[in-house]
């Protein structure tokens, strides 16, 4: 059985299609759920969110909102978004990342349209997960999350959702047809073409302030 490991954030609309989407893999694909800190990834490669660009911002809302009920998936925004996920990362953790758990987290943010943020609500849902407050607050829990993240972009990791499998990775809730293809064929991506693109030489550089 091939493994592939699925990094995730909550406070990503994509990581939610995505996880609708893993069903669409292969079934002896062994896949780990692994929640990452979206916005620690962003500071490792010195990026902006997109909703940190206002008409970026606007258009993926729209433009998810379109994509998830084209698939057939039901999606509502939070209340407000972004929201922090900290707490929601940690439940996840202190669920043993089990999908059932990660499933039952993400539906509460995507299909409500509440506040994400609102400590009555998460308190309920930690509840039904079976997680007091002292487990979630466990140095264990935080330190698997920190590791988690340091990891990804250790493995260059740079957004969420992405799929690692044997070593390549897959970015984007709409990588699922190129992984698919991967998985069929590993000539997919170890071709030289393919080796030409990833040595490819630097033309020119945007200039940065400074």
């Amino acid at each position: 059985m091939r493994a592939a490991t699925w990094y995730f954030d909550f406070v990503s609309p994509f990581a939610y299609i995505c996880l609708h989407r893993l069903k669409e893999l292969p079934p002896d694909l062994a896949i780990e759920y692994r929640p990452v800190l979206f916005a620690g990834l962003l500071n490792h490669w010195g990026q902006k969110g997109p909703a940190e660009l206002p008409s970026k911002r606007r258009y993926t809302y729209r433009w998810s909102h379109w994509w998830a009920h084209s698939l057939g998936i039901p999606l509502r925004y939070p209340a407000a978004h972004p929201f922090n996920p900290l707490h929601h990362l940690r439940l996840a953790i202190a669920c043993g990342s089990k999908p059932e758990a990660v499933r039952k987290i993400f539906d509460s943010i995507w299909t409500t349209g509440e506040d994400a943020s609102d400590q009555g609500k998460f308190a309920a849902l930690r509840g039904d997960l079976g997680v007091t407050a002292d487990a979630l607050a466990a140095p264990e829990v935080k330190q698997a999350l920190k590791k988690n993240t340091e990891a990804a972009a250790q493995a260059g990791v740079f957004g969420v959702p992405t799929i690692e499998v044997d070593g390549e990775l897959f970015w984007g809730a709409d990588s699922m047809e190129f992984l698919r293809a991967f998985l069929a064929d590993p000539a997919t991506l170890r071709n030289a073409e393919m080796r030409r693109l990833d040595e490819l030489p630097v033309a020119a550089a945007r200039r940065t302030n400074g």
